[in-house]
């Protein structure tokens, strides 16, 4: 592959369908747009890990859903890595790229020099869809199971969409003859296509009665799923995340048999949406007497953005529902 096309297939997302077995599926190659989320912070290797693993998978399932505004994918624990959240942002308009974002919060003092799903504990991996004003907003949840955040997604379709899923995820450190080291990601998601949920069972086979592929799949339809996913297996690390194989080319290699189809791909980018604008609404509900416990002592209220790193500093006396009109502020 020359340098452009590997730069074509960098921070995309490629949607396609296996015509033979009814599968739908997407490819993902994440390089800036992870380095970018993860250069906003300075996390230890291990949850570094965990939030590539989340991004990865945020794109891919982003992707799948006719979008208007955002769909969230969150992790809650106790463990030493207490949450992970990342959304992804639908494009604006045809032909604009869907935005990004990430980030962790962890106790350093409680890691260990486990995997990096070892730092989560007890809780829940959740999907939030928020469609934009006028919607009721969307939330499922299943618990943290199964040895990896992929394992996490697919029992949440199995369980709360009853649609089988797999995940093929590649990420990590690289460095390419002549460059920096940098993060990169790749993966393959697979999902049977509709009707599978009138075969569902009532319990499933999976860890602590979660539901399963088998649980779900008519005997035609598991059979296909089991043929594909056979396939998916003799998937390469290298394969995955690049730069020498385009994802058509990997599609062709593993799933040729399958008469596979590909569509438009969709560019991705590192986005946040907060502003200042933002902040204020977010404080219009407190009084006064609520912001006057947020001021600093050099009489300042400021907040900081999690996910990029941004800092606002603002007038006290303009935030709040007892804002004072006609107060000037710094803008």
């Amino acid at each position: 592959m020359t340098f452009a096309e590997k730069l074509a297939w960098d921070d995309t997302v490629l949607p396609f369908q296996l015509d033979q077995s009814d599968i739908r599926g997407r490819v993902a190659r994440l390089d800036g747009v992870l380095d970018g989320i993860l250069k906003q912070h300075d996390y230890p290797p291990v949850v570094e890990a965990l939030v590539a693993e989340m991004a990865l998978l945020t794109a891919l399932i982003g992707q799948t859903i006719k979008l208007r505004w955002k769909l969230s994918l969150q992790v809650q624990s106790k463990g030493a890595v207490r949450m992970i959240a990342t959304d992804y942002y639908g494009p604006g308009a045809e032909g604009e790229p869907a935005r990004i974002r990430a980030y962790a919060s962890y106790d350093a003092e409680r890691l260990t020099d486990g995997t990096p799903f070892d730092q989560v504990g007890d809780g829940y991996f959740a999907v939030l869809l928020d469609q934009g004003k006028g919607t009721e907003p969307y939330k499922g949840i299943t618990p943290l199971a199964g040895g990896s955040l992929r394992a996490c997604a697919e029992a949440y379709f199995a369980q709360s969409e009853q649609l089988p899923t797999r995940f093929s995820l590649s990420f990590g450190r690289s460095t390419e003859p002549g460059g920096e080291e940098r993060w990169r990601a790749g993966g393959v998601m697979l999902q049977h296509m509709p009707p599978a949920s009138p075969f569902a069972k009532d319990g499933g086979s999976g860890i602590d009665g979660l539901l399963e592929a088998a649980d779900i799949l008519s005997e035609e339809e598991g059979e296909n799923w089991s043929r594909v996913n056979i396939l998916l297996d003799t998937v390469e690390e290298l394969e995955l995340i690049g730069p020498s194989v385009p994802p058509t080319d990997l599609l062709v290699r593993l799933f040729h048999e399958e008469g596979p189809r590909v569509f438009d791909a969709q560019s991705v980018r590192f986005g946040c949406s907060c502003s200042e604008d933002r902040v204020r609404q977010s404080l219009s509900i407190y009084s006064a007497r609520d912001i006057e416990k947020m001021t600093t002592d050099e009489g300042r209220v400021t907040a900081d953005c999690q996910f990029c790193g941004a800092h606002y500093d603002m007038d006290p006396q303009t935030l709040g529902f007892d804002a004072k009109s006609g107060v000037g502020d710094d803008a």
